[in-house]
């Protein structure tokens, strides 16, 4: 029996609001005869069922086994074909293609001059939209129309085409080159987090420089310009360059300010462009501006002028507490954020599903964090659990390898050194086996392991000279991840005043001192 997660069918039935059912019963009412069919009674008992069971379906409809996957088949494609028709659903691209769709249809009848026609007007608005595959795919259909329906101006049109579909060829390509490299170098981050090595940053620079495309930048047009500031600023985020990351992000959003038609075209890249200038924003601590920028993100998700679909509703949620999270990081409000955990928990479960398992795993470590910052150290343990217990996760070793290091320094304000022991073994086995066994980590680990055999009188000495050792490596160009991860040094200091890590960062950005 498939779960209910793993049947596409039932996921699809159980998405469509009320208007949506009530749109694909009036589409299938069309003809009498779809009322009584075998694939009306399977929509039917899907949309009342809490979970897919197949026995059960069999048991209510008069489908036979044997014909269950052609009903599924059947169903799911009737139900995209409706959903298709809905206007909730209709943009520029459904609106080209529609069009595409038309003139191809007239041109297999042979009425090329009206296939033409529906062609140069969907062009047009193609081009007007930035939209340049479309474009493209229009003009190799006007031009194998042209062939055939021959006028006086043919070879005057013949060279107009051929001039269009060339330019719109190099510019295809060129989008294809920066997307393709933006793509990958995320996937670089995905999986093993920022550049680790001097090795890393040489590589990385001979794999950016070798497939970045040369470019003369005031001849670039807007789409071009999008995607060559997203293959910058992954870039600049791998190599940890987040200065240049907050000028491509803040670039990348001046494109949408400037090019208004942007924003309703392309929602979903309008939305990420501000939660990459709120990270980046974020990682060089610039509050005042972090703050700004939060309020003007909410503002533009809360503007009902603004395009929004059930995407870019959850991204415009994910996004949006995300960063909610990170202010009361960099202000250092851990009580305040705690107190926000259950309506984000809550808000969490509404979107479960559609939340990726890395944003996921970002969540919950930044809960984890935000308990331990205000010395809930069994909350907190729950919270880095849910990543350190999932097998399944494979993306950002980083963020796994400071799980388990963070769960290890909990363990012990906890007061469970009983698991120490055996969390040390099996967080320094991750760590060799990830690669991932830096100086800092190193440093913490050797700390932590003898942490349980020191006498209380000794304590604050040894927080002391790991504090010593570990501020040499605040600012090295590859040692410094590790606190962009978790404060540490605020914790030693925590611990050699005996005040809350809360208050000590408070404190530090109070008074800018840098400790």
């Amino acid at each position: 029996m498939a779960s209910a997660k793993k049947d596409n069918l039932y996921e699809l039935v159980n998405s469509l609001s009320k208007s949506e059912k009530r749109q694909f019963n009036l589409y299938i009412g069309r003809f009498d005869a779809n009322h009584q069919s075998n694939f009306m009674a399977l929509f039917n008992v899907l949309g009342k069922t809490s979970e897919y069971n197949e026995d059960f379906i069999l048991k209510k409809t008069s489908i036979k086994k044997q014909q269950l996957s052609n009903t599924k088949a059947h169903l799911y494609k009737q139900i995209l074909i409706s959903l298709r028709l809905n206007p909730l659903h209709q943009n520029t691209y459904t609106y080209i293609r529609e069009q595409l769709d038309f003139a191809t249809i007239l041109y297999s009848k042979g009425m090329y001059k009206q296939s033409l026609k529906i062609l140069d007007k969907a062009k047009q608005y193609a081009l007007e939209n930035y939209i340049s595959h479309l474009a493209y795919e229009i003009v190799e259909l006007e031009k194998s129309i042209e062939s055939q329906y021959i006028t006086r101006s043919m070879n005057d049109r013949a060279d107009v085409l051929a001039v269009q579909a060339k330019e719109l060829s190099l510019r295809n390509v060129l989008i294809s080159k920066l997307s393709n490299l933006s793509l990958q170098l995320y996937s670089q981050l995905l999986r093993i987090g920022y550049a680790r090595s001097e090795e890393d940053i040489v590589l990385l620079k001979q794999y950016f420089d070798a497939r970045m495309p040369k470019i003369d930048i005031h001849k670039l047009g807007v789409m071009e310009k999008l995607y060559l500031y997203k293959a910058k600023l992954w870039y600049s985020f791998v190599t940890q360059d987040f200065l240049s990351s907050y000028k491509n992000s803040r670039r990348w959003i001046l494109l949408f300010e400037t090019n208004l038609k942007l924003k309703q075209l392309h929602p979903v890249f309008y939305i990420k462009g501000f939660n990459y200038l709120l990270e980046s924003t974020f990682m060089v601590q610039k509050p005042d501006k972090f703050r700004k920028y939060l309020e003007e993100f909410k503002e533009n998700i809360d503007d009902k002028s603004f395009l929004f679909n059930e995407n870019t509703d959850c991204l415009s949620f994910l996004y949006y507490n995300l960063h909610k999270i990170n202010l009361f990081f960099i202000e250092g409000e851990f009580t305040e954020g705690t107190l926000f955990i259950p309506e984000l928990l809550e808000g969490l479960k509404k979107y479960e599903g559609k939340i990726d398992a890395h944003h996921t795993m970002v969540f919950n470590y930044k809960i984890g964090c935000l308990y331990f910052g205000i010395g809930d150290y069994e909350n907190s343990i729950i919270f880095l659990n849910k990543i350190i217990e999932d097998k399944t996760l494979k993306m950002r070793e980083d963020l796994l390898c400071f799980s388990r290091i963070l769960n290890l320094v909990a363990h012990y304000e906890a007061g469970k050194d009983g698991d120490i022991d055996r969390l040390i073994k099996s967080t320094y086995k991750f760590l060799l086996k990830m690669d991932d066994m830096h100086e800092v980590q190193r440093l913490m680990m050797d700390f932590l392991k003898r942490l349980v055999y020191l006498y209380p009188h000794e304590l604050k000495g040894a927080f002391q000279d790991l504090y010593n050792n570990l501020k040499r490596y605040e600012n090295h160009p590859y040692e410094k991840r590790a606190f962009l991860y978790l404060d540490i040094l605020s914790w030693l200091k925590s611990n050699m005043e005996g005040v809350p890590v809360e208050q000590i960062i408070k404190n530090k950005i109070k008074i800018g001192i840098d400790f």
